[in-house]
């Protein structure tokens, strides 16, 4: 099945950067990040018992246009139980303690589309660390080997859920209380409306539907035009 054409967004890359043009420096002591030495126990502990199979990784925001590995394969998929939601904060990177944007993770309940990216076949623990250092050092997700239903297949992936347990986990919020953060915050790594709309933007182009993501990039760009608005 051809995926459906992508849509318009409201969003845009130039308004963005017209409202975020003052670059915001980095803020160590905002976010307390994980070492390797301290995350290597946590990966040693996912990979356990599977050397010599397939690793696949599912990708619902960031990594599916910026994938932190090299890939040999990747398939649309589906995992059920979990859907992708803006519900853990972001106090450094996309944003500031004073203003926090939002991140993706997985929340109970509902399904979600994304990408599953086959690793090629290469050491595991090395293939995977670049990817589990970027999603695990923060504290905000925790890892689990889920099925992702593809056409060709279903396939157990590595997948990051949202860390309920973290103080980062804002649980779930309305689309406008987020938009309100996201369109307000900027980090050292960029506005989080940029996060967002790279994310939307990726989903479009792999004709994956997702309504929370459509409303909050036009929640966005509404409230960054009205902020642009002259007096």
């Amino acid at each position: 099945m051809s995926p459906m054409p992508a849509r318009t967004l409201d969003l845009s890359l130039d308004l963005i950067a017209r409202a975020h043009s003052v670059p915001v420096p980095d803020d160590p002591s905002a976010l307390d990040l994980l070492s390797d030495a301290e995350l290597r126990p946590g990966l040693e502990a996912i990979v356990a018992g599977r050397a010599g199979r397939d690793i696949w990784v599912f990708a619902y925001g960031s990594l599916m246009w910026r994938p932190e590995f090299p890939v040999a394969e990747r398939r649309i998929g589906t995992v059920r139980g979990f859907h992708r939601r803006f519900c853990l904060l972001q106090r450094r990177f996309r944003g500031t303690p004073e203003r926090p944007g939002f991140v993706l993770a997985l929340d109970r309940g509902g399904l979600c589309r994304g990408v599953a990216f086959r690793l090629p076949g290469t050491e595991i623990r090395t293939a995977l660390m670049p990817v589990w250092r970027r999603e695990m050092r923060g504290r905000g997700y925790v890892a689990r080997w889920l099925p992702v239903q593809t056409e060709a297949g279903t396939v157990p992936a590595l997948t990051f859920l949202a860390n309920r347990a973290s103080e980062r986990y804002a649980g779930r919020l309305s689309d406008a209380e987020i938009a309100e953060k996201i369109a307000v915050a900027c980090g050292h790594a960029g506005p989080s409306a940029e996060y967002l709309f790279r994310t939307v933007e990726a989903c479009e182009r792999l004709g994956i539907r997702d309504r929370h993501l459509w409303s909050l990039q036009a929640l966005v760009a509404a409230r960054l035009k009205a902020c642009a608005a002259p007096a």
